[in-house]
């Protein structure tokens, strides 16, 4: 297993986050929110975001392996009848795929939010067909909650995402 640790955006990330992220297999993955090609500026735009944002009903980290910012994870606390439900987020680098960091990552970030948080459940809404990510969150403790069939729309293609969630208990807090 890759060693690897979680930290606070620095604005001198943002070369190394653009160059990490600009991946088609990464962004297929994850909500149009999240650009390809991938650019300095989108990366300048989201690490400043997440600075000025810190603590705000988010926890954002920089995933570092090797001195490197190779990914970020955060959760995002929603709000209105779901203020007691926080948003799970990801991706790393493709170069570290497949190496139990992500799942670790989880983990951790997971306790920190429960922690920072006035919340019971942390929810993660993968796509149906990226087993990467369905198998990262239930090594990390996720209950498999269903599939919202046709749910979300994504490079021309009506598709389905799946549903997992976390409890606090369940989290060993």
């Amino acid at each position: 297993m890759k060693d690897f640790i979680l930290r606070k955006w620095r604005k001198e990330d943002a070369a190394e986050i653009a160059a990490a992220a600009n991946n088609p297999k990464i962004a297929a993955n994850l909500r149009n929110t999240f650009p390809y090609p991938y650019l300095l500026k989108d990366a300048e735009w989201y690490v400043n975001d997440c600075i000025q944002n810190e603590g705000k009903n988010q926890i954002v980290r920089v995933i570092e392996v090797d001195g490197k910012a190779v990914g970020s994870i955060g959760i995002f606390v929603k709000d209105d009848v779901y203020e007691k439900s926080a948003e799970l987020g990801y991706w790393l680098s493709e170069d570290y795929w497949r190496q139990g960091i992500m799942t670790r990552a989880v983990r951790l970030i997971c306790k920190e939010a429960f922690n920072a948080f006035d919340i019971v459940r942390i929810f993660a809404e993968p796509f149906e067909h990226n087993a990467g990510s369905r198998g990262v969150l239930e090594k990390a403790g996720f209950t498999y909650e269903g599939t919202m069939r046709n749910g979300v729309y994504k490079n021309g293609k009506v598709s389905s995402y799946c549903m997992y969630s976390i409890l606090r208990e369940e989290a060993g807090l």
